[in-house]
């Protein structure tokens, strides 16, 4: 399931990131690449020390982990602190796929990823190229969304950025470890929530809307992995 989150971030915030990206020290992508990663990978990414990772994530994480849609999608139970990552002209990313569990081995630092996310965090036209290319059951699908929106994708399917050829694209990329482990439940769990959510706006007081809240109730809570 492939979700577009609109509006992540808003001008307002926008502008307070790009501002902060200004001028930041970026190190070589493959310092934090696994190892198949590391032979298709080059990018930079904004250096794990770099005292503005803090402020940035306040920004864009806070945002993410308030957005109504990317929470019935995800239904999160860990989120990982972003890669902000830059690429100029001539970088890419090749095909690959994520590693299944990622993090540090300190207890509580350790996670699976389940679900990519990455945030667009300037606009399409400022680059060329640049595409994310993600492998879906549905054939290849190409990603070059508004700054601020974000795509957020299964982990477990093929996917590259595609070279960028002119400018550069600026990008934070997460992963997303969600309580329910099976793809296709939590699929079916965000459709049910999208028309639960429909009837208890327009129609909170109808058996039919008191039956579809039971069934989404109940079923997170048979899913869930906590």
């Amino acid at each position: 399931m492939l979700i577009h989150l609109k509006n992540i971030l808003g001008p307002q915030e926008l502008s307070k990131v790009q501002e902060l990206l200004v001028g930041a020290d970026y190190v070589d992508g493959k310092l934090s690449a696994g190892r198949a990663a590391n032979q298709v990978k080059s990018n930079q990414e904004l250096a794990s020390d770099d005292p503005k990772i803090e402020m940035l994530n306040h920004i864009v994480m806070g945002n993410l982990v308030r957005h109504k849609i990317y929470q019935r999608a995800a239904l999160p139970l860990k989120v990982a602190s972003p890669f902000y990552a830059c690429y100029q002209q001539g970088m890419y990313y090749g095909e690959h796929i994520d590693d299944p569990v990622m993090g540090t081995p300190v207890a509580g630092q350790k996670y699976r990823s389940d679900l990519a996310l990455t945030i667009f965090l300037n606009q399409p036209d400022e680059y060329q190229g640049g595409e994310l290319s993600i492998q879906t059951d549905y054939g290849l699908q190409l990603i070059k969304y508004a700054a601020g929106d974000a795509v957020m994708y299964p982990a477990t399917t093929r996917h590259q950025v595609n070279e960028v050829t002119s400018g550069k694209r600026l990008v934070a990329v997460t992963w997303v470890q969600s309580m329910v482990k099976d793809a296709e439940q939590r699929a079916l769990l965000y459709q049910l929530s999208c028309a639960r959510e429909k009837l208890l706006r327009k129609q909170p007081t109808e058996e039919h809307t008191k039956q579809v809240d039971l069934v989404y109730v109940n079923l997170v809570r048979q899913w869930s992995e906590l």
